[in-house]
């Protein structure tokens, strides 16, 4: 089927500089970062933080996101997390007397809600759901599965609760890890910082643990963690600032709680790094610049306060600087230079993809355009390349670690290697993604892991359009039958969460960049998108329309 051409019509040069400056602005007015409820992270608070304000509706929101089947979350092994999570929380909260006062949902909506959860979670238990590479699922799992267990055995003894659900206990989960972790603390090791992140999974002996001190007022970035951390905070030595971040996490529409707050440097590095990398033409404020550079340390940057400094991140974050004419040298990089490939920090288990198509990134355009950068980083953005070029696979896409969809992971692969790798090196694989890409649209013209998303659709047209080599076939149309499917799809309804945390979340202004990007790169592809699109010369990978204010 050919679908309609994309039209001028369809958006603007003055639209895509107008969603631009937007996506500023918005950044500006709202600096912690704009990112979609976490059912995980909103149970966990229910769970350990009861006295925070937006109690109810915390519960109220876990009952209407529940899924018809009883779990929670998104396919596959992506729900048991959050689904854990949320049936402790209704457990615990029936378990304390909670459930019917003050606006909260009636004990029998709760019990109702628990009992669906877990037979539901029983099933997939007993087939040995495979997990996701989602931070810390080994860990959260068996914790949570034990904390229910124990309220089950709770309310087999008390058959008068108030619970009518299966009492049966859940089937064992593998905890060795969780066990290991419980020993390397008990004999006086220190905290890895790491797990700071997913510090609730301790339990009690998360609280007022003093080997950690909440920093910006959060532990780990998350509510969940601060939330365990803190306790009762009607007990002596209660931290004010871990209080108020709290409040702050908590005093969002529908008292849901993110799963990681606040992302400020990520957000606005990834952003600016989209519009950048497309040749978006809008002014960054020099404040925004300037405090972006102020989050650079020795190790680079971490995604949030109290999270170890990452590559992913740094490496962004210099890009994103370079690209706006303010470049920082990238020898923050080293700390996690592997040899073969960059961790994404230290103590790592496994690889990522994109951080190392960001790290190429970074390194790359430092080399290309920097006095000593050819002799001191062209030679790692080559080897790098190569190492990234092996991650492909056979199919010609690429996975990572960060989030659930290959569109992702392979936007970032072939824009890294298009860009920054030896022709020898980047040809052949950027064709076989290509041809992936133009492979697995989809009927409508989307493109999608499960279905169809407008982010997942703009992650494969940033393929498509943003590589400048001969056009493999089918690219022309699968381009105008995306393109189009962007046009008529975009804002009429919400993409579900695909990024991963904890569970699954959106990091909303991050893919509102890139969509913008690929409607900055549809108006300069005419080769591609036909006599709709101005003819312009699209700009090359290294030539930044963004100018600071």
């Amino acid at each position: 089927m050919t679908a309609p051409p994309f039209t001028a019509a369809a958006w603007t040069e003055s639209d895509v500089a107008g969603a631009a400056r937007e996506l500023l602005a918005a950044m500006v007015l709202e600096p912690a970062g704009r990112v979609t409820p976490s059912v995980y992270e909103t149970a966990r608070v229910v769970a350990d933080a009861p006295w925070l304000t937006g109690h109810g509706q915390r519960l109220a929101y876990l009952l209407g996101s529940q899924r018809r089947d009883g779990g929670w979350g998104a396919a596959g092994g992506y729900a048991v997390v959050p689904t854990v999570s949320a049936v402790e929380a209704l457990l615990g909260t029936l378990r304390t007397g909670g459930g019917g006062g003050g606006g909260e949902p009636s004990r029998a909506e709760l019990a109702g809600a628990a009992g669906r959860g877990l037979a539901t979670l029983s099933g997939w238990l007993a087939q040995g759901p495979s997990l996701p590479d989602t931070p810390a699922a080994d860990l959260i799992v068996p914790a949570l599965v034990e904390r229910i267990n124990d309220h089950l055995a709770w309310f087999a003894r008390r058959p008068d609760a108030g619970f009518d659900g299966p009492l049966r206990a859940l089937p064992a989960v593998d905890r060795r890890r969780l066990d290991a972790l419980h020993g390397l603390l008990a004999a006086g090791h220190p905290v890895p910082q790491k797990l700071l992140h997913a510090f609730e999974v301790l339990g009690p002996v998360a609280r007022r643990h003093g080997q950690v001190s909440p920093v910006a007022g959060a532990v780990g970035a998350s509510p969940a963690a601060t939330a365990a951390w803190v306790g009762d905070p009607q007990t002596p030595g209660a931290d004010p600032a871990a209080l108020a971040y709290l409040e702050e996490s908590v005093g969002r529409p529908g008292g849901a709680v993110p799963c990681c707050t606040p992302i400020t440097v990520f957000e606005r590095s990834w952003t600016l790094s989209s519009l950048a990398r497309a040749g978006v033409p809008v002014r960054a404020a020099p404040k925004l610049l300037t405090e972006l550079a102020a989050a650079l340390g020795p190790e680079g940057t971490p995604t949030g306060p109290g999270l170890p400094a990452d590559a992913d991140t740094t490496s962004v974050t210099l890009y994103a600087l370079a690209r706006l004419g303010h470049p920082v040298d990238p020898a923050s990089l080293s700390h996690y230079d592997l040899g073969s490939h960059f961790c994404t920090w230290q103590g790592e288990d496994g690889h990522s993809v994109t951080t190392n198509a960001h790290v190429l990134e970074a390194l790359g355009w430092h080399a290309r355009h920097t006095a000593s950068g050819a002799s001191r980083y062209g030679a790692r953005a080559a080897a790098l390349a190569g190492w990234l070029r092996d991650e492909q696979r056979s199919d010609g896409r690429w996975a990572d670690r960060w989030h659930a969809s290959p569109y992702y992971a392979t936007s970032c692969a072939v824009t890294a290697l298009h860009g920054y790798a030896p022709a020898r090196v980047a040809g052949a694989a950027v064709d076989r993604a290509v041809d992936w890409v133009v492979s697995s649209q989809q009927a409508d013209g989307s493109w999608g892991r499960w279905s169809g998303t407008v982010e997942e659709t703009a992650y494969a047209l940033q393929v498509l359009l943003g590589v400048d080599r001969p056009a493999r076939p089918g690219v022309r149309e699968a381009v105008r039958r995306g393109l189009h499917h962007l046009a008529e799809a975009d804002g009429r309804r919400d993409d579900p969460p695909l990024w991963h945390d904890k569970d699954l979340y959106t990091p909303v202004l991050i893919v509102r960049a890139a969509i913008t990007a690929v409607r900055q790169l549809a108006l300069t592809r005419s080769d591609l998108v036909g006599p709709g699109a101005r003819a312009a010369d699209r700009p090359t990978s290294d030539s930044s329309m963004i100018r600071s204010a």
